[in-house]
């Protein structure tokens, strides 16, 4: 029979051995104090792949001795969850790791139901996407939710080591001699995902001749060869995306060039050039907006030479973009005033178009009083004459304040000043 991979074997068996997590599983925390208890509640675990929301399952269950059970809510069916059921009726609780909990059907989620509310089965959800945008309510109402967190390097390491200690699951009964550099190339390059460094471990040791004394030698060179180069997080469906545009942006608007380099190189690695474009452009708009309102053409010339000539080259322009972006002074006058009119409009304070402003280009606008009193601009001096444009509800509302953070915006805004009735 097959040998089950290294991570495999050395998942934890008590919530003692679990690697990192120590805000959930620490002396005194959270899953730690409903462990000790024994009053265990639904849950939903997620975080990056890897990084052990099974092995906090495994440890649940092998910490109160309740039968345990994983399901994919994908993978597996109806029938399956059954089965759990009918488990959970003879023994009286059963913890159910349920992986890809985000893609639970309805039919599978109203079978569950009623055994979460007589807690007959434990629910211990498993996903790499946010359970608030994810999950069907009527589970995560029934779930408290825990948000795990990436790996340290040491805490990898941690987990290299034990493994390399075991007897019983790992490989202690091998002789291994592994370089420090080894380590620290399994613990960092795996990204925090103490799965893909435990099986590129056991690979490197399975596939490296002993010497004559029979002793395993690893090196560096071999680490790098077994551990396949981590993919950067930034996939197009999961959190990790959103939250490295979403830094990306606030790098830009905080003026900070190396934060925003950053953020765009793991986009770039990613080869998510549409992100970026869109990105871009929005904040050329958004945050630099009238500071510089040349600066969105220019950002919108460096994304099409970018999709023109298509990675690597496209680093180039969206790199000088970035820069500029990053430089410019900031404003966010014109979001901040379009925003302000569209709550007024959404609250209902609207009212009636002054009828000097009303259309007045079909028979009978005259005898309704459509158009009368307009005065055209143009007939003016500097092509400018004071006159009401906005309703009489809301005749006063002043939506746009300059910000000044640029000599373009210094400019319109002394514009804006002459034109604007004092109230």
């Amino acid at each position: 029979m097959q040998q089950k991979p290294l991570a495999f074997r050395m998942r934890p068996r008590t919530i003692e051995e679990v690697v990192g997590q120590q805000h959930l599983v620490g002396a005194g925390k959270i899953i730690a104090r409903m462990v000790k208890a024994k009053q265990l509640t639904s849950m939903i675990l997620y975080g990056p792949p890897g990084i052990g929301k099974t092995s906090i399952a495994s440890a649940i269950a092998g910490s109160t001795k309740y039968a345990f059970r994983t399901l994919n809510a994908v993978t597996n069916n109806k029938k399956d969850m059954e089965i759990v059921a009918a488990e959970a009726k003879m023994s009286g609780k059963v913890i159910l790791l349920l992986d890809e909990v985000h893609r639970l059907d309805k039919a599978k989620q109203d079978f569950l139901l009623p055994y979460l509310e007589n807690g007959m089965i434990v629910l211990i959800g498993a996903t790499t996407s946010n359970p608030y945008h994810a999950i069907n309510p009527a589970i995560r109402s029934r779930c408290q939710i825990f948000e795990l967190k990436s790996l340290t390097p040491e805490e990898v390491k941690q987990a290299l080591r034990r493994a390399l200690e075991d007897e019983e699951r790992g490989l202690g009964k091998l002789k291994v001699e592994i370089s420090e550099d080894a380590l620290n190339h399994f613990a960092q390059g795996s990204g925090g995902d103490v799965r893909s460094s435990l099986n590129a471990l056991e690979l490197a040791v399975l596939s490296t001749d002993p010497d004559e004394e029979g002793i395993i030698h690893i090196d560096v060179d071999t680490a790098e060869e077994c551990l396949q180069k981590k993919s950067i997080t930034a996939d197009k469906d999961g959190d990790a995306h959103y939250d490295v545009l979403s830094a990306f942006q606030k790098s830009i608007r905080g003026s900070d060039v190396n934060a925003a380099l950053h953020y765009l190189g793991r986009l770039i690695e990613a080869g998510d050039l549409p992100s970026i474009s869109r990105r871009l452009i929005v904040i050329a708009y958004e945050d630099i907006g009238l500071a510089n309102p040349q600066v969105g053409a220019r950002t919108l010339a460096a994304i099409e030479t970018a999709e023109r000539i298509g990675f690597p080259e496209a680093r180039i322009p969206l790199a000088n973009a970035v820069i500029e972006l990053c430089l410019s002074p900031k404003s966010n006058s014109a979001i901040m005033a379009i925003d302000a009119a569209l709550e007024d409009i959404r609250k209902g304070m609207t009212g009636d178009v002054p009828d000097h402003l009303r259309d007045a280009h079909y028979k009978g606008a005259k005898q309704l009083g459509r158009g009368i009193g307009y005065l055209y601009p143009h007939d003016y001096p500097n092509g400018w004459v004071p006159q009401q444009y906005l309703p009489d509800k809301i005749k006063h509302k002043q939506y746009y304040h300059p910000k000044k953070t640029g000599k373009f915006e210094q400019a319109f805004a002394a514009v804006y000043e002459k034109l604007t009735p004092k109230k």
